[in-house]
C-alpha cells in the first residue's frame, strides 16, 4: 500500500519468475524484481508497450507476424499462452509467455497480467548450451511441446526422421522435469532378441541361463525415479511388445530367473521413425501398446523444414566438434549447405561439418570440402531468384512493382519474416512497413 493506494507490484513479487501488469493498450503499468532483472538492462521498462520490451517493434506482436496472446486473451477472456522470442540481456531466448485478463468489481476488463516462463531446454543463438539449438517457426512448434509435456507424467512419444535429434529432445523433457535429478536411461530397442531384451530392461538373478555368473540389475531398476528412453519402439518384435505393455499397465517386472516381483518408477519416452498407425493397421504392432505410449505425440521437424535454422546449427556445431571453434563457414559453403536437403538431417549435418574440419587447412570450410552430393544437389524452391523474362513486365509505378514483387517472395518463402528481411538486405521494421496494406 502507497498513501492508501494498492501496490500492484507486492502481488508482483510473490511470483518467481519475470512478470508485469499490462494495460488493455499494452503500455507496461508494473513489473516485479524478475522482470527487471531479465529486462531492465536495456532501459526503463514502466511506461513501455510489452511489444517494445520483449522484441523492439513497434506495433503489436500479430501485427508483426507473431501470434500475441495478450489480444488472444482480450478476444477470449481466457488465459493464453505461446511460446515466444524474446530479447534478453543474454540475446535472444525463447520464453513461454502467459497471459491472464484482469477485472474489476463489476468483471470490467482492466488490463492483463503477463508471466515469463523461460524455456532452458533450447536456445535461439550459440552458447556453450549442449541442448537443442532453433528459432526456425518449426522448431518453436516442436519446443513448444515439449515445454508444455516436461513438467507432468504423461508419456511421450516423439515422431521424426533418423537423424532429427530424438534423444536430444528426450534428454531435454528428462532436464525439465521433476525427475532431473534422477537417472535418464536410453534403451535402443533395434536388434535386440528376445532373451538380450529382457535381461537388458529387467535384469536377471545368477544363474538364471547358461553365463548368468552373478545378478545383473536391469535398466528398469537402473532408471528408477528417473526417465525411460526407449529409441526406436518401432523395432520391437511382437513377441516381446506384450511384456512391455505389462510393465507399463502394471507398473512391476520380474527379472530373468526371479519369482519376486519388483515395482517400476520411471517416466516413459519413446521414439520412432516407423508410421506405427500404419504398423497397428499391418498387424506389425500391438494397437494397445501404441495407444498406450501415443498420449502425447511430438513430430520432430527435419531439417528440411528448419532452414532458417542452418546457419546457426552450423555455427553451434562448430563450436561443439573437436577443432571446430578454430573453423569457419565461407559465405558460398553456407549458401551449398542451404541448397542441400539433408535426408539425414541434423546427424548429417554434423558429419558434412566434422569432414570440413579436418580440410579446412586454413580455417575456413569451403564448397570443395564438402561432400559431392551436396555440391551436386539443389533444394527445389528453396531460391529466391527473380523469375525470368523481366521485359515481359507491363510498365507500371516503382512502388506498385515492389509490392507486387515482395507479396510474389512472401508466397514462396517458408522462413521466417527476420531471415526474408535478412536476405532482401532490409531490416525486419521495414520489411513489415513495406507488406502493410
Amino acid at each position: 500500500m502507497k498513501n492508501g493506494a494498492f501496490n500492484p507490484e507486492v502481488i508482483l513479487e510473490a511470483i518467481p519468475e519475470p512478470a508485469a501488469i499490462l494495460s488493455t493498450e499494452y503500455e507496461i503499468l508494473a513489473t516485479n524484481a524478475a522482470y527487471r532483472r531479465s529486462y531492465k538492462p536495456q532501459g526503463a521498462v514502466v511506461g513501455r508497450t510489452c511489444f517494445d520490451v520483449s522484441h523492439g517493434y513497434q506495433v503489436p506482436c500479430d501485427q508483426a507476424g507473431e501470434a500475441c496472446p495478450l489480444k488472444r486473451c482480450r478476444e477470449t477472456g481466457q488465459r493464453q499462452r505461446v511460446l515466444h522470442l524474446h530479447n534478453t540481456p543474454q540475446g535472444e531466448e525463447h520464453v513461454d509467455v502467459e497471459m491472464a485478463p484482469l477485472e474489476d468489481d463489476r468483471q470490467q476488463l482492466i488490463g492483463f497480467l503477463e508471466v515469463m516462463h523461460q524455456v532452458k531446454a533450447a536456445r535461439a543463438h550459440v552458447s556453450d548450451h549442449e541442448g537443442l539449438v532453433g528459432r526456425a517457426p518449426a522448431f518453436t512448434q516442436m519446443l513448444s511441446l515439449v515445454h508444455r509435456a516436461a513438467p507432468s507424467e504423461i508419456t511421450v512419444l516423439l515422431l521424426g526422421e533418423s537423424g532429427t535429434g530424438k534423444e536430444l529432445v528426450a534428454r531435454a523433457l528428462h532436464d525439465s522435469s521433476p525427475r532431473a535429478g534422477s537417472p535418464f536411461v536410453t534403451v535402443e530397442c533395434s536388434g535386440l532378441s528376445e532373451g538380450l531384451f529382457e535381461s537388458e530392461l529387467f535384469g536377471h538373478e545368477r544363474g538364471a541361463f547358461t553365463g548368468a555368473v552373478s545378478r545383473k540389475k536391469g535398466l528398469v531398476e537402473a532408471v528408477r525415479g528417473g526417465t525411460l528412453f526407449l529409441d526406436e519402439i518401432g523395432e520391437i518384435p511382437l513377441s516381446l511388445q506384450v511384456k512391455l505393455l505389462r510393465l507399463i499397465e502394471t507398473g512391476t517386472f520380474r527379472p530373468v530367473g526371479s519369482v519376486e516381483l519388483q515395482h517400476a518408477d520411471f517416466r516413459l519416452v519413446c521414439a520412432t521413425h516407423c508410421n506405427l498407425k500404419q504398423m497397428v493397421e499391418e498387424g506389425h504392432f500391438r494397437q494397445d501398446l501404441y495407444y498406450r505410449i501415443s498420449a502425447f505425440p511430438v513430430p520432430l521437424p527435419p531439417l528440411r523444414e528448419r532452414p532458417t535454422d542452418l546457419p546457426l546449427l552450423s555455427a553451434a556445431l562448430l563450436k561443439r566438434l573437436p577443432g571446430g571453434d578454430t573453423v569457419e563457414l565461407a559465405d558460398d559453403t553456407l549458401a551449398q549447405l542451404s541448397a542441400y536437403a539433408f535426408p539425414g538431417n541434423i546427424r548429417e549435418l554434423r558429419n558434412v561439418l566434422e569432414r570440413g574440419i579436418l580440410l579446412a587447412d586454413g580455417g575456413v570450410i569451403l564448397p570443395q570440402h564438402l561432400p559431392a552430393e551436396v555440391t551436386q544437389s539443389r533444394r527445389s524452391g528453396a531460391d529466391l531468384t527473380i523469375d525470368s523474362g523481366l521485359d515481359q513486365v507491363p510498365l507500371m509505378p516503382l512502388e506498385q512493382l515492389e509490392s507486387a514483387y515482395l507479396a510474389s517472395v512472401v508466397r514462396r518463402f517458408g522462413g521466417e519474416r527476420r531471415a526474408l528481411a535478412r536476405q532482401l538486405g532490409v531490416s525486419e521494421r521495414t520489411l513489415y512497413r513495406k507488406l502493410k496494406p
